[in-house]
């Protein structure tokens, strides 16, 4: 081992003792002054204006003095005043024999979720998570009451992922309406959902939910230990949580899924996945994810099979185009005319006797320009960003011909793979392609058709190798598995699979029962003969 290596060795492992170090400080106590508590609430948050505390009389003003402390915006005012700070000024019990802090604990507090703490962590973790905190003279304890609320985002249909026929509800912000979302298509028991904090700064509520008995026990437990593994001071989106947790970092292609669909996390549920959600984002993480998965759309599971078989050959073949459709124009004009019909080599060859540079410079200005306007329309206001992108593909790419700087034809295939790109259904793989295709289109201008199939056999190969969470990327096409096979390229109707992805699932694989397949009745009559022989019959 070199002097290097060596020292780097130690580097982490001192940042690892002093991470550990500061995680396993005992928590400081709360004291019993009243006062001292409200002082070091004020001094810890810097006395921000939106920490509320007020101070509270009992019912008959004998009892110890009492405060409510919350934070404006995250907690819910109307819970805070109608089932705490009533409850409390009107509570009579003040003269009984048990302490007050057990009376407000089990009969005062008018609110489902009611918690003792007794250190300053968890009473700060609790306040800034929009819970309420009650507060007691001489009592080195505090109540914690769940009054988490405030302005949020209502459910609305997802932008990323339009439908034609399908749920129109979509994520928000919220990550318990997020979970309610979820329980409301699986109302089942088994649907278990665990919750922890990652974010030393920001504390971010970060949740796995699984279906217990169809989700492999060791694939759960690995993205547990996944998530327990991160150390970083923020989580601000579930982007986050996908890059420190994938398996291969050295790809474009993505490992995870993301979706704003709670009917699509529904059906990967069912189908082994586990979904991690993140507060404060729409987007849920679903793992393993396989390469198939991103050129499906939830609503080919509602409608016919064959339809849906043919929308998902058509997204192969769109993204082929993509990838390869500069590099194979580059390649046929560069070194393969002869490939070319003759009529059309001659027009093509017309078009760029004015061009006075090779057809991979062109496409690239071609391909750079249109990534300008495609970057430039996302990012000005929707009301003009795509006429700006229209307007703009049109004006560049008729005077850039106007001009001699490119042929026709070029424009023609750099705008057809522009809209092959817009059609892929998963964003993630859309990006992925846009980056592939530059590489391809230099093993096309080097090569040829040979640099092109080089680059499929080399992008097989790295495909091959990618896995998420331990399955491989390609499943279930590589490796082979042919009873998964009937929802890939091509759908099966829904009574024809049986069985779930051998590879996410454990062992309770059939999901359909036998003899679902529709069968017309024994007799083949006409429903108005029969409605006519009985009308005959009563005559």
């Amino acid at each position: 081992m070199s002097l290097f290596s060596l020292s780097k060795k130690l580097k982490k492992l001192k940042q690892q003792k002093k991470y550990a170090q500061q995680n396993d400080q005992p928590p400081k106590a709360i004291p019993s002054s009243l006062q001292d508590q409200i002082n070091y609430i004020k001094e810890k948050t810097g006395n921000s204006i939106d920490v509320v505390i007020r101070k509270l009389q009992l019912g008959d003003g004998n009892g110890p003095d009492t405060a409510v402390v919350f934070v404006e915006g995250i907690a819910d005012s109307k819970s805070i005043n109608d089932f705490l700070i009533e409850s409390i000024m009107n509570n009579r019990h003040t003269h009984n024999s048990r302490p007050i802090f057990e009376i407000l604990l089990e009969e005062v507090v008018a609110l489902g979720d009611v918690k003792e703490i007794t250190d300053w962590d968890n009473l700060f973790l609790s306040l800034m998570s929009g819970e309420s905190i009650i507060l007691v003279d001489g009592t080195q304890k505090a109540l914690s009451a769940s009054t988490r609320g405030g302005e949020q985002r209502s459910i609305e249909e997802p932008g990323s992922q339009v439908t034609v026929r399908g749920p129109r509800d979509g994520f928000t912000e919220s990550i318990r309406t997020n979970t309610a979302l979820i329980r409301r298509r699986i109302q089942n028991p088994d649907l278990w959902l665990e919750n922890m904090k990652i974010g030393s700064v920001t504390k971010t509520d970060v949740s796995i939910m699984y279906i217990k008995g169809i989700a492999k026990d060791e694939i759960v437990e690995e993205v547990r230990n996944r998530l327990k593994r991160i150390e970083i001071d923020s989580i601000l989106e579930s982007g986050y949580i996908e890059q420190l947790i994938e398996d291969q970092a050295s790809t474009t292609f993505p490992t995870l899924y993301h979706t704003e669909r709670p009917d699509m996390v529904a059906g990967n549920l069912l189908e082994g996945r586990v979904a991690i959600i993140v507060n404060g984002t729409p987007f849920v993480l679903i793992a393993p994810a396989v390469f198939i998965q991103f050129f499906q759309s939830v609503e080919d599971y509602y409608g016919r099979a064959d339809i849906a078989t043919a929308l998902r050959f058509l997204r192969i073949l769109i993204f082929l185009i993509s990838i390869i459709a500069p590099a194979t124009y580059i390649a046929i004009t560069t070194f393969h005319q002869e490939m070319i019909p003759t009529q059309l080599l001659v027009a093509i060859a017309a078009q760029r006797e004015a061009v006075p540079f090779p057809a991979l410079v062109e496409a690239l200005i071609m391909e750079v320009a249109f990534e300008i306007l495609r970057e430039a329309g996302i990012r000005m206001p929707r009301a003009v960003g795509s006429a700006i992108s229209i307007v703009g593909a049109l004006v560049i790419g008729q005077a850039a011909v106007q001009a001699g700087i490119v042929s026709p034809a070029m424009v023609i295939v750099v705008a057809i793979t522009a809209i092959a790109n817009f059609a892929t259904p998963a964003f993630a793989v859309a990006i992925s392609a846009r980056l592939i295709r530059f590489g391809f289109m230099f093993a096309a201008a080097t090569f040829g058709f040979y640099g092109i199939i080089l680059g499929v056999i080399i992008l097989a190969v790295h495909l091959c190798s990618l896995r998420s969470f331990g399955v491989p990327y390609l499943t279930p096409m590589a490796p082979l598995i042919l009873a998964n096979m009937g929802d890939t390229i091509i759908r099966l109707p829904l009574w024809a699979q049986k069985k779930r992805p051998r590879l996410f699932s454990s062992g309770n694989e059939n999901r359909v029962g036998d003899h679902q397949k529709p069968k017309p009745p024994e007799g083949r009559g006409m429903v108005n003969s029969v409605v006519e022989k009985g009308d005959q019959d009563e005559n």
